[in-house]
């Protein structure tokens, strides 16, 4: 049964899922490799903080206190391809775990942040 309610289990299993997929796409697998490596431990570092920052943003628990516009200005090649790519993945996990209407507000706000992100990085590149 899919997830119908937005609460810290449901955002681990998506962190998860997307992850473990990400991992291994042609396009999204390179980037995580080169930023987070291929260490177990080193992954569960990053889902943790990577919970904890959707928990801020869909929860409201203030969890998160990295610096998500930084961290990703600072990654070499990061361009449009890997946004497009990302949110099509993200969207695609949210469908298949969450019923419509839960799903729906995870992409519309990776959506949001994609954009964010790629205004912030153009800016900091210049």
């Amino acid at each position: 049964m899919p997830y119908d309610r937005i609460d810290d289990e449901s955002i681990a299993a998506l962190i998860v899922e997307f992850y473990g997929e990400a991992r291994r796409d042609p396009v999204l697998g390179p980037i995580f490799l080169r930023m987070v490596g291929e260490d177990d431990a080193a992954w569960a570092l990053h889902l943790r903080k990577v919970h904890d920052f959707w928990s801020s943003v869909m929860l409201a628990t203030a969890r998160y206190d990295g610096r998500p516009m930084q961290t990703h200005a600072m990654i070499e090649g990061l361009g449009p391809t890997h946004f497009a790519r990302w949110l099509v993945l993200f969207g695609m996990v949210a469908d298949r775990l969450f019923v419509p209407d839960a799903a729906a507000v995870f992409r519309a706000k990776a959506d949001k942040m994609a954009v964010a992100l790629q205004n912030g990085i153009a800016l900091a590149q210049g």
